[in-house]
């Protein structure tokens, strides 16, 4: 089975997520939103679709990583999220919550073994390309 196909997203605390996108923006060319920024790519084995990567900055007080104590998580893109949670519910690993829907896909949580939250994203990335249509980084 396919699990993990690729970065989905790198999210971090910081103390101004608007004036580090803004940072970002005009030192590095990131084009943000209220959310952060995306990076749209081709994918290697489907060359006519498009994938993405977000990039997001949380307020330092953000629970978003909870129960995490670090101002990181990673965010992985999977092939098939069901499939791959019945795999991590038999091999005992933590899953936080339940999974969440919604136009640009489906997500988990889970805890890996030094407690670091780690998003699992089963992408729509069709719903991307209608959001992102001239505003990502290419």
């Amino acid at each position: 089975m396919k699990k993990v196909t690729g970065i989905g997203g790198v999210f971090f605390k910081c103390r101004d997520p608007k004036a580090m996108k803004e940072w970002y923006g005009e030192h590095l060319g990131l084009i943000t939103d209220d959310y952060g920024g995306a990076f749209q790519w081709r994918q290697y084995d489907q060359p006519e679709k498009s994938g993405y990567t977000a990039w997001s900055p949380f307020r330092r007080d953000s629970d978003y990583f909870a129960p995490s104590e670090k101002d990181f998580m990673f965010n992985y893109r999977v092939a098939d999220l069901d499939a791959l949670l019945a795999e991590l519910r038999k091999a005992g690993i933590s899953i936080i919550g339940e999974v969440q829907v919604f136009d640009y896909g489906r997500f988990a949580h889970i805890l890996d073994p030094e407690g670091n939250k780690i998003e699992l994203w089963e992408p729509r990335d069709e719903a991307f390309d209608d959001y992102y249509q001239g505003k990502v980084n290419r």
